[in-house]
């Protein structure tokens, strides 16, 4: 008797992928009047009193130049880690035995995250020339090379393998920015779109690469299994570190003196808030790692309790 295998997460790549048939968003200031940039909520500076006490037009900017670092960073993101470990796959260099079909769809992940990296490039740069509030000249990729050290220093031997690791994290953290955005009717109309955009291609790379692990996992050694299974917190805490470099460009050029800025940062991205908010966008991952097993290998359970995270008591959904 014949199974027809489950329908796969990219099956109609060709019908519903964003690079096949979406559209270019246009900005256009005179619809968005009133309207930030980013909601508010999402972005931690914006609720400290030196901030709150700028004027609105500061604040307005404020988010105007964290979108412009969450673009710019989708660029680096899309484009060195999740393509830099799925072109491996989809070429047969990756070490491993996959099947035709996976590599396949792994050239389509690779297809989907180029457009995003383009439409995310596109609208910060439309954004910037027409309302002349320009991209600070910034390293906006300084995060992969912090990520791409701590591969290095947990998998010094097997750098292909800890960027598979790496871009599974990224493509199975639920993204709050993705899911919240278009839900925000505060904020500018063409950034909601462009971010639904992005949500539907995330949501069918979520589950491919949480199947993907699950291959990958199976074709790994004991040894390997063990070094991939310590790694994994360190590279989910690594994933979610704030990059400040541009928050403190940011809030610098909204007047802020550097004693602020150093008071704001200090406030806001440390301490008990940043320990919660890994814990809770990272939950879907972790429970990924509980399901291939990776909380029963020895020294796994510590060091996910040394990043702040704990095996899931339900791994059945």
């Amino acid at each position: 008797m014949t199974t027809t295998p489950a329908p796969g997460p990219l099956d109609r790549w060709y019908e519903a992928a964003g690079v096949r048939g979406g559209v270019r968003r246009v900005f256009h200031e005179e619809e968005e009047a009133g309207r930030v940039f980013f909601p508010e909520a999402l972005v931690p500076h914006l609720d400290h009193p030196l901030t709150r006490a700028l004027p609105p037009a500061r604040r307005r900017e404020l988010t105007m130049r964290h979108l412009y670092q969450f673009l710019h960073a989708t660029t680096h993101l899309e484009t060195r880690v999740v393509n830099g470990a799925a072109e491996p796959v989809a070429n047969g260099r990756a070490g491993m035995d996959f099947p035709t079909a996976l590599r396949m769809d792994a050239f389509k992940v690779y297809c989907d995250e180029g457009y995003h990296a383009l439409y995310s490039l596109d609208l910060a740069d439309q954004i910037a020339a027409v309302t002349g509030i320009p991209v600070p000249a910034l390293d906006y990729g300084g995060f992969v090379t912090a990520l791409r050290e701590t591969g290095r220093a947990l998998l010094p031997e097997d750098p292909l393998l800890a960027g598979q690791l790496q871009a599974v994290v990224f493509e199975t953290l639920i993204t709050a920015v993705l899911n919240e955005v278009p839900q925000d009717p505060a904020v500018v109309s063409t950034v909601r779109d462009l971010m639904r955009d992005h949500a539907r291609d995330e949501g069918r790379h979520h589950r491919f690469f949480s199947a993907f692990f699950l291959q990958l996992w199976a074709r790994l050694d004991r040894p390997r299994r063990i070094a991939a299974a310590r790694a994994m917190p360190a590279l989910i805490r690594a994933a979610l570190d704030w990059d400040l470099g541009p928050v403190r460009t940011s809030l610098r050029l909204a007047g802020l003196t550097e004693e602020q800025t150093r008071a704001v940062l200090a406030d806001c991205y440390a301490g008990s808030a940043v320990t919660a908010r890994i814990q809770t966008v990272s939950r879907a991952t972790v429970r990924l790692c509980a399901q291939a097993g990776a909380f029963e290998l020895p020294g796994a359970a510590e060091a996910f309790a040394a990043h702040g995270l704990k095996e899931p008591e339900d791994t059945d959904d």
